[in-house]
């Protein structure tokens, strides 16, 4: 039964006055992360993956941090998590905190609103101001990993989502790979190798890493798909990188991992979401494969191979 439903003959004036200061019921909840009401009730019962306000009647209420944290939920759900995992990953350090600068969060704004607007040139002119005054480290920490954190959220189950999201990571993969290529002409010496080894056709922290790695001086090779067991190796017998770093967002089949990384003499670092995911399975397997590290986001990515000494 709808518990939500049920009420007196007296007026819920809790649940009058809530409404008055902003809280949600979860019909409009519902209507805004595109998750029904059921599903609500459940992630609340039988997993606390929420706690709604209740007001003496028993009517759930919900803030705009309750909303985030379903959008979050469900970028989870999306990377392949059961619901019965997630939890835990919910406070993972998977992204990082936005800067309390006026600045960085009106150049979020402004690259928004741009985007909502399919307005290049004007993504462009921001991106480009922020990148004229900004080192690569800072840049990706305050203004490019925020900004995919609320596009994330801000694409769940919205009309024209993805027609948004081909925008903007079209023009992201142009910026991105136009400075990394222009970066590599100037530097020599062997590559550090990046594979995307989600399956989605674009990562766009992939690319970022790629931008910290080739800001740090380092030529960087980047392969947007997926590279085949064995396969792998061969293109590391071909480039002979100080490194790899393998990026996915999504879940991984860590018993595949001995296999993919056979014959790989170089440093091998497993970055992105699917850290948090597997971290127990990961772990121990950097116990076991010699040379295996971990990063959780392109800011420890680039910080781990500065560490193993690769930026020289």
């Amino acid at each position: 039964m709808n518990d939500d439903l049920i009420m007196s003959n007296t007026p819920d004036t809790d649940y009058s006055q809530a409404l008055a200061e902003g809280w949600l019921p979860i019909r409009e909840v519902s209507r805004i992360t595109g998750v029904n009401a059921v599903t609500l009730r459940a992630w609340e019962r039988r997993y606390g993956l929420i706690v709604p306000h209740r007001t003496a009647k028993g009517h759930r209420l919900f803030s705009t941090e309750h909303i985030q944290r379903i959008q979050q939920i469900l970028l989870w759900l999306n990377r392949g998590v059961s619901v019965s995992q997630i939890k835990p990953l919910l406070n993972a350090p998977a992204a990082l905190a936005p800067a309390p600068d006026s600045d960085w969060q009106a150049w979020r704004q402004t690259m928004i609103e741009a985007i909502s607007e399919l307005a290049e040139r004007r993504l462009d002119d921001c991106f480009n101001q922020a990148m004229s005054l900004y080192p690569a480290r800072p840049l990706c920490e305050q203004l490019l990993l925020p900004l995919l954190n609320e596009l994330e959220q801000r694409w769940q189950g919205q009309f024209g989502a993805q027609l948004e999201r081909v925008f903007f990571q079209s023009w992201l993969r142009s910026k991105l790979g136009a400075r990394i290529y222009h970066n590599n002409r100037s530097l020599k010496g062997a590559p550090i190798l990046l594979i995307n080894h989600s399956d989605l056709p674009f990562e766009p922290q992939l690319w970022l890493t790629a931008l910290l790695v080739s800001s740090s001086h380092c030529p960087v090779e980047v392969f947007d798909a997926p590279v085949p067991g064995g396969e792998l190796g061969l293109a590391v017998e071909h480039l002979k990188p100080r490194a790899v770093v393998l990026y996915s967002s999504k879940t991984l089949n860590t018993h595949q991992l001995p296999r993919l990384l056979q014959g790989i003499d170089c440093p091998i670092l497993i970055a992105g979401p699917t850290v948090c995911i597997h971290f127990d399975q990961l772990s121990v397997s950097t116990t076991e494969i010699a040379g295996l590290y971990l990063a959780h986001n392109p800011v420890e990515a680039n910080q781990r191979l500065s560490q193993l000494g690769l930026y020289r």
